[in-house]
């Protein structure tokens, strides 16, 4: 198994805090890969909230492709920061480039819809990730505003303090952390947690055993970034993805395509005409556990289900401005020791726990209970 931390904050906080309390659950992990995803971003990186900022690995060969590339499409940088290395690689890879830079795109992106914007976006990541996957000189993780995304092999703390990861420039409001990497396939960072689409970002505890007709069904669909899925929990990220641009739902109804309700429960439900034509539609997308999801937004909510088998851990809680999903109760307790443990929350299979934007409390939604935009 490995183990999932993430925090939701009114103030911008450090990674670390994150990567901490990862490593006070180092005996569910093996240390062998970080994932972070970073957003609501401060420091420099406040002044350009609309504009879109790629986080990747490079060599330097692949560093002077990408800059080429991008000033052929027409993208002009604005700002960059590169993750600098003093010191030994604590067993992880020798890389030479950690980037993450501000572009600002092509002037007549200004006239697109948001929704071509977004696909234009999602197809500019795909080309550099396919370039580089044939010369092996980039590894491109994410290209969209307010996002940062660094993943790299190794013990999370070792690699965080090796890389710099308490700097300023890298406080964020909502952080998602996983540590280890894929379970059931060799090491590739593009295989390691979380997973990001177009301000939708997931990670996972468990095991997808439905993932080989999840990822058939989703290749099918003609999305742009429905593609790649070294790792069998990518899907989660993607079915979420489609719940809300694809579908046009809410987060309360990510539960009902995941893991419908049983037959009994969906006749008493008040909306069952409805889900019994989303259970129906969308049965290729159920997933098959154990699982424990916990993600972030586009409006920067964070989330965490569970599926019907319940076996892997999870719980919610923090004080008003700061929240946490983790893992174990010892995470939470090592990031927000001071927070009230009596309202602290494990979701069961029916729960879908969420910190809105606000980050004041924990809100439960039951699958049991009413879809809002229905009603």
């Amino acid at each position: 198994m490995c183990r999932l931390f993430s925090l939701t904050s009114s103030e911008p906080i450090s990674p670390m805090r994150a990567i901490e309390a990862l490593d006070v659950m180092k005996e569910g992990h093996d240390g062998s890969g970080i994932g972070l995803f970073l957003t609501d971003l401060s420091g420099p990186f406040q002044e350009f909230k609309d504009l879109p900022i790629l986080s990747g690995i490079f060599t330097q060969d692949g560093l002077r492709r990408l800059d080429a590339v991008m000033s052929e499409k027409g993208f002009v940088p604005k700002f960059r920061l590169t993750l600098d290395m003093n010191q030994t690689p604590p067993g992880t890879p020798r890389r030479e480039v950690y980037l993450t830079q501000v572009y600002e795109p092509p002037a007549h992106w200004n006239d697109l819809e948001p929704t071509i914007r977004e696909q234009e976006l999602t197809r500019t990541r795909l080309t550099l990730r396919h370039m580089g996957q044939v010369e092996e000189d980039m590894v491109v993780f994410s290209f969209w505003p307010d996002v940062i995304m660094i993943k790299e092999v190794g013990d999370p703390m070792e690699i965080g303090r090796y890389l710099g990861l308490d700097r300023k420039e890298l406080y964020a409001g909502r952080i998602l952390a996983q540590g280890r990497q894929n379970t059931n396939y060799g090491i590739n960072l593009y295989a390691c947690h979380p997973f990001f689409i177009q301000g939708v970002s997931t990670m996972t505890n468990g095991e997808n055993t439905a993932f080989v007709p999840i990822k058939e069904y989703l290749s099918t669909q003609g999305v742009p970034g429905y593609e790649g899925y070294q790792s069998d929990s990518e899907v989660f990220t993607h079915i979420l993805h489609f719940t809300l641009k694809g579908l046009g739902l809410g987060l309360e109804a990510y539960k009902h395509v995941i893991t419908p309700l049983q037959a009994e429960d969906l006749e008493a439900h008040p909306d069952r005409d409805f889900l019994h034509t989303l259970k129906q539609a969308c049965r290729r997308l159920i997933i098959d556990g154990p699982n424990c999801v916990i993600g972030c937004l586009p409006d920067k909510s964070m989330f965490m289900v569970q599926d019907r088998k319940k076996l892997r851990p999870g719980i919610v809680g923090g004080r008003p401005g700061l929240f946490a999903f983790s893992s174990e109760a010892c995470g939470l307790d090592a990031a927000i020791p001071e927070r009230d443990k009596s309202k602290d929350f494990q979701p069961m299979h029916l729960d879908t726990a969420i910190v809105s934007p606000d980050c004041q409390e924990i809100r439960i939604c039951r699958q049991t209970q009413p879809l809002p935009h229905l009603h």
